[in-house]
């Protein structure tokens, strides 16, 4: 029960933490990078990719293009651009796993490198509460209902996720149990097996020689 509550407290503190996964990284000419980023089913989920120019004075050369491409747990695209410099993506998680998103560099003689600037957020995350709060202390307090009403949405789904997880590893945890007892039977009656055809065998042996 206490590890129980102390994963809701962690669950609530990581949903109220302004976590988002904004990195920038290089990539090679003919190379490919790919990240992996968990979200739950309906979750809402937005990502924004550019790449940086080397000289800001001069557009960005031809070598420095990349082909995108986002996927879901099952391999389902939800998101491809083809040589291109920036983009963004947007959609709603249908199922819970890892979501991968894959940089390919175009193939590029002689080789270049490189930097990706992305910025990936989900949940209540892709909320800009920035834009959305006014000045006003009606609207203020508006925009504090609506941001105290997402966290609570996130943090329900998250209990049902934790829940669900909880039942599966409450199943497994019998099926192990009972296979474990069904595994001592067997053991126990195959020693009992054995030991038994010693006896005979060693009852038969003294008594061909006679001895009892």
């Amino acid at each position: 029960m206490d590890l129980r509550r102390s994963s809701i407290v962690l669950l609530i503190l990581s949903v109220l933490s302004p976590v988002t996964l904004s990195i920038r990284y290089e990539i090679h000419s003919g190379h490919t990078k790919c990240i992996s980023e968990e979200i739950h089913a309906n979750a809402m989920t937005v990502g924004k990719y550019s790449i940086i120019n080397p000289n800001e004075d001069h557009p960005l050369p031809s070598s420095h293009k990349v082909t995108v491409r986002v996927t879901s747990p099952q391999g389902t695209a939800y998101h491809e651009s083809d040589g291109v410099e920036s983009g963004k993506f947007s959609f709603t998680a249908v199922e819970t796993g890892d979501y991968i998103s894959c940089f390919s560099a175009v193939d590029h003689k002689p080789e270049t490198t490189l930097i990706i600037d992305f910025d990936w957020r989900t949940g209540i995350h892709t909320k800009d509460w920035s834009n959305v709060a006014k000045k006003s202390q009606v609207e203020t307090m508006e925009f504090e209902v609506k941001k105290l009403f997402e966290t609570v949405n996130s943090i329900h789904d998250e209990m049902f996720y934790l829940r669900d997880r909880e039942e599966e590893m409450h199943n497994l945890n019998i099926a192990t149990n009972s296979k474990m007892a069904w595994l001592s039977f067997v053991s126990l009656a195959v020693c009992l097996s054995v030991a038994g055809l010693q006896f005979w065998h060693l009852k038969t042996f003294f008594q061909k020689k006679k001895l009892i």
